[in-house]
């Protein structure tokens, strides 16, 4: 009774092996097609190449030009807008001239 469940199980597993194979070999040989996005730039996108390099060189990036492209680039990206950010409403904004209340 236990080798013929063993001999059953085996069975199960090996058809989930071999329909797991057939699946992954239908799948695709793994290569993108020509309309990927990706396939455009192998190593990664420009602006995220950009973005680490401005990360690597670090306080520098502040006055590099370069990574102020990639900095406004991203935040276009990011927020789908080219709009300048908008200003601080004024009832956020700390006021010195407002009496202290004990």
């Amino acid at each position: 009774m236990i080798l013929k469940i063993a001999a059953r199980m085996t069975v199960v597993l090996g058809l989930c092996a071999a329909m797991a194979a057939t699946l992954m070999a239908l799948r695709g040989n793994g290569l993108q097609d020509a309309s990927s996005p990706r396939s455009a730039h192998p190593g990664g996108e420009p602006a995220m190449l950009e973005l680490a390099r401005c990360r690597a060189i670090g306080v520098a990036a502040a006055s590099d030009p370069a990574c102020h492209r990639a900095w406004a680039e991203n935040r276009r990206r990011f927020f789908g807008t080219d709009a300048p950010p908008m200003p601080m409403p004024e009832r956020f904004v700390p006021s010195t001239n407002r009496p202290v209340s004990p």
